[in-house]
């Protein structure tokens, strides 16, 4: 059925039906052109199946394919697949279509219509795979770099977002950094940390986004006292996917809590989790850099990647939203209890860290410092057990305030407002304006 030849391009099709799969096959048979159909695919999950096997380079899909959106459009340029889209005659006649606003609303740049001939199909194809291989293109939706706008020149490798006001016509693009907040099992108090860190950086003041990304029973909105059923990172993660995600929608999802300070809640039921995408969290990355100066997201314990041997290759993972946070990250902090198990804790995590290859700087916090768990002076002890284990010192030593904590969680508010004085709070100060590189806020001077 299929003619090929040294020189033909290896394509697949996927159009759920559609007349003109049957169409190009009858005329590619009478044709010259050099384009091979390798495989027709039924379905989506067939699709990325052939298409990871790498016997294609470019894929011509139906606009009304069930499943096809910007996840499958990212894995198949990550396995160097070309999309090529087809639409309704009517869309290439200058009239915009449905087909064509979804296909493009997923990230598909390259569309013919139904009608078109083996001729003008080469021509597509062609422009297609060529694009997909320029430098500036490959992976261009699944790439971080170009999530955050730190695109580089190809022939100088000037940074453009480092251009001033001068050189680049108008303002610099503001990248902002992404401060991963994660710990091990045994709940060393990630969540505390990642609100009260993210409260004391907008308090300097810089704007900041805090962002609940525990795929297991994220409970920032619960600490913060605002609504649990609020849309949130699900609802962010959605318009990702489908590529009308910019600054403003994410700002809008977001509470704003204080000026400088906005709070994107988490999944409102843990079961939820397939919701959070690997390759969406990455977009709301990109845009929560241009959004704040600072966004700090709270994370999951686990790093697990062992269901990426599903079978079914359109399965989501589970810790995938966390491994593609601390992937993107600019710095990691590691949150651990400050008593003998969650040293232990620590170091088997630290270790899992190091098997994920993150490539991020992790700062080590101990949090819930206090006389006890640990004989003799806690600081002391606690940094040379972590020297002797893990050749690291703690960046942080985060005093025990069960009292301030408690009368924040039950106003429903930040540590700052329930208890200012509250020693764990000037510690995760010093921790913010070490992060920030800014000069830490002026206080009162106690009465004695």
């Amino acid at each position: 059925m299929f003619r090929g030849g040294p020189v033909s391009i290896p394509v697949l099709t996927a159009a759920d039906g559609a007349v003109w799969e049957s169409e190009l096959l009858a005329e590619l048979e009478r044709s010259t052109q050099p384009i091979e159909i390798v495989r027709r695919c039924v379905d989506v999950v067939d699709l990325l199946a052939v298409a990871g096997a790498g016997i294609a380079v470019a894929a011509i899909v139906d606009a009304q394919l069930r499943r096809f959106d910007a996840d499958v459009v990212d894995r198949l340029a990550a396995t160097g697949v070309a999309v090529i889209g087809v639409v309704s005659s009517s869309a290439a006649a200058g009239d915009p279509s449905a087909d064509e606003e979804r296909l493009r609303s997923v990230g598909v740049g390259h569309l013919v219509p139904s009608t078109a001939g083996a001729e003008v199909l080469l021509a597509v194809v062609e422009s297609a795979v060529s694009d997909a291989a320029a430098p500036a293109a490959s992976r261009a939706f699944a790439d971080p770099v170009f999530a955050t706008g730190q695109l580089t020149t190809p022939s100088s490798g000037t940074d453009v977002g480092g251009l001033d006001d001068a050189t680049s016509g108008g303002p610099a693009p503001r990248r902002g950094s992404v401060i991963a907040v994660w710990g091990p099992t045994g709940a060393p108090g990630r969540t505390t940390v990642a609100v009260t860190l993210a409260d004391e950086l907008a308090r300097l003041p810089l704007t900041t986004l805090l962002v609940d990304a525990d795929v297991y029973g994220g409970v920032v909105s619960s600490v913060l006292g605002l609504l649990d059923e609020s849309p949130g990172v699900a609802a962010a993660c959605r318009q990702a996917q489908s590529r009308s995600l910019d600054q403003a929608a994410l700002a809008a999802l977001a509470w704003q809590i204080s000026p400088t300070f906005r709070v994107l809640t988490g999944l409102p039921r843990a079961d939820r989790w397939p919701e959070l995408r690997t390759t969406a969290i990455e977009d709301v990355l990109g845009e929560a850099r241009q959004l704040a100066e600072f966004t700090v997201v709270d994370l999951g314990f686990a790093l697990e990647s062992d269901e990426e041997l599903s079978f079914d290759t359109l399965a989501p993972r589970r810790n995938g939203a966390t491994l593609a946070v601390l992937d993107h990250a600019d710095l990691v902090l590691a949150v651990a209890s400050a008593d003998p198990v969650g040293i232990q804790r620590l170091i088997r995590g630290l270790s899992e860290l190091r098997e994920a290859e993150v490539s991020a700087p992790v700062w080590i916090v101990l949090n819930r410092v206090r006389k006890g768990p640990v004989p003799g002076e806690p600081g002391a002890e606690l940094n040379a057990a972590l020297q002797r284990f893990a050749g690291r010192s703690a960046a942080a030593l985060l005093p025990y305030d069960r009292a301030g904590l408690d009368t924040a969680l039950a106003r429903g508010k930040s540590l700052a407002e329930a208890s200012p004085n509250s020693p764990l709070r000037h510690a995760v100060t010093e921790l913010a304006v070490e992060i920030a590189g800014a000069r830490a806020p002026v206080r009162g001077r106690r009465r004695r």
